[in-house]
């Protein structure tokens, strides 16, 4: 009871001081709120930075687990790859030196047979041997050939000076030159000369001019022609004057023919226009009967009626709506304007 009179007693007091630290912590609260505001970021992020450092860690860990066996996977790989090289290597170096050894014996004992080869370098001396005496046979004939076509070319041009030279013979009166009496005989041409025959004009062969390089010939022979040496090429210069482009010469040179009206014109057009007339109208015709309006041709055939006359069945009479005004729909005196206007046409193009 003491206590409770003692609280009545400072009840006012308590008052003024809850007030009191009310306001102050109204004044104090947006401090307060800042500062476990930052309190809370620097925890958060301590937690944060705690956690990524651990998964980080854990990372790394797991990279490094990864990383080691993957290194192992393709170190293993490499080893396996390089063996296999060694292994092929030392195959393919042993298979040399047995195809080696295998190949030296096949080729000494087949191939280059040392016995075998000295017989046939024996049967090719022999060979050659025969061979060099057939060519020496052939050129010694060859030699001999040569020697007799020149001498017979020789004494073939002997012959023909000796009957080119046949005026030279010496007469009974006269001797000749190649029989000088200063000589205790006379030379060998004077015995050709009395051996061949003169020389005719038919004979003589044609001669060839000396200079091939003259522009002309002599004009002795009746037949010749002046022998020219082709003109040296033009340049691609254009010569000076008032000439025209080459490709325009050229285009009115090649041009396609234009011919007149005159020159296009078939001599018998008349006459073929005609024709062409006659066909199309015989074309555009009916029937090829002709019409005679004054001659007796259709008095024997009879005369066939109209249908409208010769049956039953008359030719309805056109009537307008304006003169059977029991089919009006409406009942009036007026009439509208399809009626006037059905009125204005004529009644052949009215209907009922």
């Amino acid at each position: 009871m003491a206590a409770l009179g003692s609280v009545r007693e400072r009840l006012g007091e308590l008052r003024l001081e809850y007030i009191v630290a009310h306001r102050l912590a109204e004044d104090n609260r947006l401090k307060e709120y800042n500062a476990a505001v930052a309190i809370q970021s620097w925890f958060r992020g301590c937690q944060v930075r705690a956690y990524l450092r651990y998964l980080h860690k854990m990372v790394t860990v797991i990279q490094k687990w990864w990383r080691g066996y993957v290194a192992r996977k393709y170190f293993r790989s490499k080893v396996k790859t390089a063996y296999f090289i060694m292994k092929m290597n030392f195959y393919n170096e042993m298979a040399v030196r047995i195809q080696k050894r295998w190949r030296g014996y096949f080729v000494r004992k087949y191939v280059h047979n040392y016995y075998a080869l000295k017989r046939y370098l024996e049967g090719v001396a022999i060979k050659n041997n025969i061979v060099r005496k057939e060519l020496d046979k052939y050129a010694d004939i060859k030699s001999r050939e040569q020697a007799k076509k020149k001498m017979e070319n020789e004494e073939r041009e002997k012959e023909y000076h000796a009957r080119k030279m046949h005026y030279l013979l010496s007469t009974e009166q006269v001797p000749g030159i190649y029989n000088s009496p200063y000589r205790p005989f006379p030379d060998s041409m004077e015995i050709r000369l009395q051996k061949a025959r003169p020389l005719s004009h038919k004979d003589r062969p044609m001669e060839k001019p000396e200079n091939p390089d003259l522009l002309y010939s002599d004009c002795r022979d009746a037949f010749s022609f002046p022998i020219m040496q082709p003109l040296p090429p033009i340049g691609m210069k254009r010569p000076q004057g008032p000439f025209r482009d080459t490709a325009e010469v050229l285009q009115q040179r090649y041009k396609p023919l234009e011919p007149t009206l005159r020159v296009a014109t078939s001599i018998s057009s008349v006459e073929e226009a005609r024709e062409e007339l006659k066909r199309q109208e015989w074309r555009r015709g009916v029937h090829d009967k002709g019409f005679a309006p004054f001659s007796s041709f259709h008095k024997t055939k009879g005369y066939d009626p109209l249908i409208h006359t010769s049956s039953d069945y008359k030719q309805i009479s056109f009537v307008t709506r304006a003169e059977q005004p029991e089919k009006w729909v409406a009942k009036k005196k007026s009439i509208d304007r399809g009626v006037t206007f059905a009125r204005r046409l004529p009644r052949s193009t009215c209907g009922t």
